[in-house]
């Protein structure tokens, strides 16, 4: 049988239980998963620097003679290693050291050092390099390729993944690993060649192209990995095809009852998108449809007019949200909707036990309409007696599994349940072609009449005092504030300002206000009783980790401020800054930032300050931080783009549509194998 590489990794050599877990982490099960592990960078080996030709801020190899050692008492100890060669000397400098170290650098010696070159107090030195001791006889050959540095996990080895990757690369170069090429000779350069390059490439090659991912050998290996998940969803939506819905009929007097109880009319965009999917449900082909709305753009009133046509039809509809918070907002406002109507939802979340945990899947299996929770709806022992619509918000923050188990529960055989998937993240437009194919999209792209778009700063944590003072005259005015920290308690090792002692400092240096706090650790009780002060004007000032990142609607809070806020991304302080501005009045977000900012972190605090439009801010967080980061797909069961970068590759979409429709059913086998493997199922779900 041909090795196409997909031996399990647990069968190489140097690989335990432990390194397999480590390799797993980084999406590495297979021989072909190392092949597909893009380096990071590269050093070069390749050659040796004369020490007389070195220069300053320069990454070499240098070779000679031990000619002087000792240890130095600075302000701590140092070994401090002469090393020469006929052109010149550098210094070598040890900060931490062992006796191990004393005999490798003892006087006469030979060795080869690689490190960084940095002009110091006695000329050119090199701080910790990687050293090789020489033997009497000839030095060992230099490498005829550059050496790649790999990403790598906490608990993994840079030189155990770099040796196991060499190993798999040095197979597939000798013929013991065979990968098929159906795109044949229009794909150049070929794929083994292209993975030579990438893991062994020559001192000549453009390693500037190779890191961006600019290079034609990325660009080979990336274009066949957009093609495995574009045939994939091509396969996926064939199946889907052949599955059937219930048809869900829409009653326009209990429309316009809704209406009437909501006491406003929908926005253009509003009405156009509640058509869309209203034709999607008057369908027997099950609806698969993304709806994008910008924080506080009315995605709510959108999914209430879905859940009315699934009732009016005597089916069962569920809506599901990532947080109790969100979830208990959405049963307050859809209730408080529906039940004029003769609507009652049923509640569950993980907080509701014993007797009413019962009578809610009691509900849930006979009379219930609309069901309305967390992942509690996805558990086993929840049945639903018709489940024909599924509306999952904030989708991205769920897991993949647990989509497919509440999907589970509503289909039967060819039967499947229309499915409405809400995100106030925007996806950029490459996102959407992509993981997102196999959906419909509506967009709803215009804000309710008389919301203003929120004026954003930036300012040092330096100017603390006076952002203090400008949140007390805010509140005098009788307006609210949210103040934002990342983490509950206090943490050295990432310094930031917890959410517990900012409500101390706050309380005392605002004693005539009221100030809330709230954070994941306490108990949903807690949680409620301080959110139902801070709706009721209660409480002013509500102190907050990132848990009221989403769901939470206080029209009078009007002032958000955000504590290092450098180390949250784009999307993020986007959610989060979307917790104000729902009223009339002008909103304000504070960005407080901790300097020195480094230079993502910059890039981040500028777009914020110089837009509020979501669907930008999509876009330059997928620039930032990639489609991982940005759609949730760090997610088990998930896929990850190994090569691929749907930033930078956006241009090679529609090449592979066109390699797509020359493959053959045998040539997409081994495409989607190769790299999803037993994944597919999970594409677009």
């Amino acid at each position: 049988m041909t090795d196409r590489g997909l031996r399990p990794v647990t069968e190489l050599d140097g690989v335990g239980p432990q390194v397999a877990s480590r390799l797993k982490a980084l999406g590495i099960t297979r021989e072909l998963d190392l092949l597909f592990h893009r380096p990071l960078r590269y050093e070069d080996r390749t050659r040796i620097v004369p020490m007389g030709r070195v220069r300053p801020e320069t990454r070499v190899q240098v070779q000679g003679r031990v000619v002087h050692q000792e240890v130095v008492q600075r302000r701590r100890r140092m070994l401090m290693v002469t090393l020469a060669d006929d052109s010149g000397e550098i210094t070598l400098r040890f900060f931490r050291f062992y006796p191990s170290q004393l005999r490798m650098y003892k006087e006469g010696n030979r060795v080869r050092c690689f490190g960084d070159v940095r002009f110091g107090p006695q000329g050119f030195e090199m701080a910790h390099p990687q050293t090789q001791v020489l033997g009497k006889g000839a030095p060992p050959p230099l490498p005829e390729h550059l050496t790649a540095i790999y990403p790598v996990t906490q608990g993994l080895a840079q030189a155990t993944l770099a040796k196991l990757v060499d190993g798999v690369v040095g197979r597939l170069l000798a013929g013991a690993i065979r990968l098929a090429d159906p795109l044949g000779p229009e794909a150049s350069p070929p794929l083994d060649e292209s993975l030579r390059i990438i893991h062994r490439p020559g001192p000549g090659e453009d390693l500037d192209a190779l890191v961006d991912g600019h290079h034609p050998a990325v660009q080979r290996v990336a274009s066949e990995e957009l093609l495995a998940h574009h045939l994939a969803l091509t396969r996926l939506n064939l199946a889907r095809a052949r599955q059937e819905a219930c048809e869900l009929r829409p009653d326009e007097a209990l429309q316009e009852r809704l209406l009437g109880i909501v006491g406003f009319q929908p926005t253009g965009a509003q009405t156009r998108v509640i058509a869309e999917i209203m034709a999607d449900l008057e369908r027997r082909r099950p609806m698969r449809r993304l709806l994008q709305g910008d924080v506080g753009s009315g995605k709510t009133l959108v999914a209430a007019f879905a859940l009315l046509a699934a009732a009016a039809s005597g089916r069962q509809a569920a809506i599901v949200a990532p947080t109790e918070i969100l979830a208990e907002q959405h049963f307050n406002t859809l209730s408080a909707w529906f039940e004029p109507l003769g609507i009652e939802p049923v509640w569950l979340a993980g907080k509701v036990k014993g007797r009413a945990r019962r009578e809610a899947l009691e509900r849930l299996a006979g009379d219930a309409s609309v069901a309305i929770g967390t992942h509690a709806l996805f558990q086993e022992g929840v049945a639903f007696r018709d489940l024909a619509l599924i509306v999952v918000d904030e989708q991205h923050r769920f897991g993949v599994h647990q989509r497919l188990a509440l999907a589970a529960k509503g289909s039967a055989g060819t039967r499947s349940p229309h499915q409405l998937v809400m995100t106030a993240t925007p996806i950029p437009r490459t996102l959407a072609m992509t993981t997102y194919a196999g959906l419909d999209v509506s967009v709803i792209d215009e804000l309710p009449p008389g919301r203003k778009p929120v004026t954003t700063v930036a300012i040092s944590q330096g100017r603390r005092e006076a952002i203090i003072d400008r949140l007390r005259r805010a509140l005098a005015e009788g307006r609210q504030a949210y103040w934002v920290c990342p983490l509950i308690e206090e943490s050295e090792v990432l310094e930031a300002q917890a959410a517990e002692s900012t409500a101390e400092e706050l309380s005392a240096a605002l004693p005539e206000f009221r100030v809330g706090l709230i954070h994941g650790r306490m108990k949903p009780a807690e949680k409620q009783a301080v959110m139902e002060a801070f709706n009721g004007g209660r409480t002013e000032l509500l102190v907050a980790t990132t848990v009221i990142e989403v769901g939470v609607d206080v029209p009078n809070a009007s002032l958000m401020m955000i504590e290092n806020a450098e180390r949250l991304g784009l999307s993020q302080l986007h959610q989060l800054r979307g917790r104000v501005g729902r009223g009339s009045e002008q909103a304000a977000c504070v960005l407080l930032y901790k300097p020195p900012l480094g230079e993502t972190a910059q890039k981040r605090l500028e777009v914020m300050r110089e837009t509020t439009d979501g669907f930008i801010i999509a876009e330059k967080d997928l620039e930032l931080r990639g489609p991982g980061e940005v759609l949730g797909t760090r997610q088990t069961g998930m896929m990850r783009f190994r090569v691929a970068d749907l930033a930078r590759d956006a241009e090679l979409l529609e090449p592979v549509k066109t390699l797509a429709a020359r493959l053959d059913v045998a040539g997409a086998d081994v495409i989607i194998e190769r790299w999803l493997g037993g994944a597919e199922q999970f594409v677009d779900v």
